[in-house]
């Protein structure tokens, strides 16, 4: 049994019903009836907010992995400038035009590195994080942000200074 209502609906509403009232055997009663049957329909509504729920949860997970990778590469390419900058010496002028060639022959080597390694599955930061993982677990609490490598205790002498 159906029943008439009398409804107030926006502008915006109206428009959007209207639209979706052109499809061929569709009416603005039929659109209004299953809207409202799949508001109303509690388990239908559990079912989809619990596979959004899913999906939102790979994405943060997927986005907080992201994150995590761009934040060592940026520390990564920081640390590397900073350490370059500090140990390369100015050059005399009469050297400038041939360091500019050689400069421009190893970015193109550097460029051509760049994109076999993004074309292929393996990353050179998982490569890393991976050696260090297996070398030196504990690198990453001991390790200073300035400290040179030189002057770190190793895994060896640590050992032997926690045994007297």
């Amino acid at each position: 049994m159906k029943c008439k209502v009398t409804i107030y609906l926006s502008s915006g509403n109206v428009a959007n019903l209207n639209h979706a009232a052109r499809a061929p055997g569709t009416t603005k009663s039929s659109v209004v009836d299953d809207a409202l049957r799949a508001f109303f329909d509690t388990n239908r509504d559990e079912g989809i907010d619990a596979a959004i729920g899913r999906r939102l949860d790979h994405q943060q997970t997927a986005i907080a992995r992201i994150e995590r990778d761009v934040a060592i590469s940026t520390e990564t390419v920081a640390l590397f400038v900073r350490y370059f900058l500090t140990i390369t010496p100015p050059l005399p002028k009469v050297e400038h035009d041939s360091a500019r060639t050689l400069g421009r022959d190893r970015f193109d080597v550097f460029v051509a590195q760049v994109g076999r390694r993004l074309a292929g599955d393996h990353r050179l930061v998982s490569e890393v994080l991976e050696k260090i993982a297996d070398t030196n677990p504990d690198l990453f609490a001991t390790a200073g942000d300035d400290a040179p490598l030189k002057n770190r205790p190793t895994q060896s002498t640590t050992t032997e200074n926690n045994n007297d």
